[in-house]
């Protein structure tokens, strides 16, 4: 028997009841859904974090004879490039080498800063062993140990030192033919220390640069100059807080010319007040130079 609608479940007079308000009254139809949990994401897989950058302070002796010179070139063999390679092939990809000094071709180096930057967690002595065991016969690297973390060899030094060598003998002696500047005139020692003087100290060296580098801030402050002799063997030591490009070849050339008699001593302070390359002498062959020493 159909149930009868009582009083109060009669909407009032004019108001249609919709459907859900029907169904909520007696009880039919769907249930409510339950709200759903919140999804929460999980965070993205990720690899191990990579071992920090270290830097390493490599001391490296070369013979640059056989080298376009220590900066790296395309289709030359250089100083840095076979470093570079060794190192690559040592401790992975990534790794950073950066010389004190970017000698030239045919310069040699006795103690060459380098800054050798690492994720590699090798100790510094197996990496000298290892990188000696991997680089030609003619580049050592003489030490290795840690440097503080962002060191750069290039820009934290202070000073360098180069030592021209002078094989001042009659007959050239075939020893010292890779490192020395043979010139058979003998050699006034007095009168080359008398020139060197006028040098010392603060002063623009355009007149001691490569032509190729007039672009270059030429002020420079050289703190010791010295020429000395030892038998057949002259031997001039520059320290300065920068060098240009062939200054100190250009400067050991001038050198030279006055020890021969070419020119009065005082004709190198001239040289260097007139701030003019063709007026100083030729540039000294690039095998008598050395780099021995980078103050830090």
């Amino acid at each position: 028997m159909a149930r009868l609608p009582r009083a109060d479940d009669r909407p009032a007079p004019g108001v249609r009841r919709h459907g859900r308000q029907r169904r909520a009254l007696h009880g039919r139809g769907r249930r409510l859904a339950r709200p759903r949990p919140a999804r929460v994401l999980a965070p993205p897989l990720t690899g191990p974090s990579p071992p920090p950058l270290r830097v390493l302070r490599l001391v490296v002796s070369y013979d640059g004879t056989a080298y376009a010179g220590w900066q790296v070139q395309p289709a030359a063999a250089t100083v840095q490039g076979a470093l570079a390679a060794a190192a690559r092939d040592l401790l992975g990809p990534g790794v950073g080498v950066t010389g004190a000094s970017r000698t030239d071709a045919g310069v040699h180096a006795l103690r060459q800063v380098v800054s050798l930057s690492t994720r590699s967690a090798l100790a510094p002595e197996r990496v000298l062993g290892a990188l000696n065991a991997a680089l030609p016969a003619d580049i050592r690297v003489m030490a290795a140990a840690e440097a503080r973390p962002g060191f750069d060899a290039r820009r934290a030094a202070v000073a360098k030192r180069y030592l021209y060598l002078v094989d001042n003998g009659a007959v050239a002696n075939p020893l010292l033919r890779r490192y020395a500047w043979h010139v058979r005139r003998p050699l006034d020692v007095a009168a080359m220390r008398v020139a060197a003087g006028a040098l010392v100290g603060r002063h623009d060296f355009s007149a001691f640069r490569a032509a190729a580098g007039r672009g270059a801030f030429p002020v420079c402050r050289v703190r010791a100059l010295h020429v000395l002799r030892r038998d057949d063997r002259v031997a001039v030591l520059v320290s300065a807080d920068r060098f240009l490009h062939h200054m100190v070849r250009n400067i050991v050339g001038s050198l030279v010319a006055v020890g021969r008699g070419a020119r009065e001593p005082g004709w190198l302070a001239a040289v260097l007040a007139g701030r003019d390359r063709t007026r100083a002498g030729a540039t000294a062959p690039a095998h008598g130079l050395t780099l021995v020493r980078v103050v830090y």
